[in-house]
């Protein structure tokens, strides 16, 4: 994989609703200041995403084409969350919720033709049983909400063919500061890099 398994490219979210903080981005810019650690060779690249439907599948069809990453880590707010989900799939259909612009997919459908379901290369229950981060649960989960994190998800894991993840944080709260968001982020990604690491070593021995 050359080129491609030298850089890992991590997103959050931008402002939507009534959330002008959202989580997901202050994590990410967190992560940024502290790198992953895991290896000096591999490059971390950080982007914000809008909460737009159109700007998002622009936006992953250049990251997916211009980076050509090992993997991308897509990071959510879910506004109603007590932990840290990583989610294992996401979903072609369903999305009904319009996004900050007013606009929602045609159909509720996210790729026409595309499969119902597309899954991570990643184990996410693997990584879910090695984490663990301090203060908060780290969760598995097969249902990212039909909203733009499940709409960019199915998207990136389709143009990656699996190589994607998602993870899902609580809003920042008095217990969960963006400091230990991205502190957190940076152990799962790492583990998540592990598990990609023995998908290849198996997949070579094939």
């Amino acid at each position: 994989m050359d080129s491609q398994s030298r850089c890992v490219v991590v997103t959050g979210f931008g402002p939507f609703r009534q959330h002008l903080v959202n989580s997901s981005w202050e994590a990410v810019k967190e992560l940024s200041k502290l790198g992953l650690g895991v290896d000096t060779d591999i490059e971390l690249r950080t982007l914000q995403l809008p909460v737009d439907y159109r700007e998002v599948k622009r936006r992953l069809t250049t990251i997916w084409e211009d980076f050509q990453p090992q993997l991308v880590v897509h990071v959510g707010m879910d506004s109603s969350a007590k932990a840290i989900f990583l989610e294992q799939c996401g979903k072609n259909r369903g999305y009904r919720d319009s996004d900050v612009r007013g606009f929602q997919p045609e159909d509720g459908v996210c790729l026409p033709g595309g499969p119902e379901v597309r899954l991570s290369v990643v184990n996410m229950k693997e990584v879910c049983r090695r984490v663990a981060v301090e203060n908060v649960e780290v969760a598995f989960s097969r249902d990212a909400g039909r909203y733009i994190c499940d709409y960019t998800y199915y998207l990136s894991l389709h143009l990656g063919t699996g190589h994607a993840a998602l993870i899902h944080v609580p809003p920042l709260s008095h217990w969960l500061s963006a400091s230990l968001l991205g502190k957190a982020l940076r152990v799962i990604i790492q583990e998540m890099l592990e598990e990609i690491g023995k998908v290849q070593t198996q997949s070579t021995a094939a």
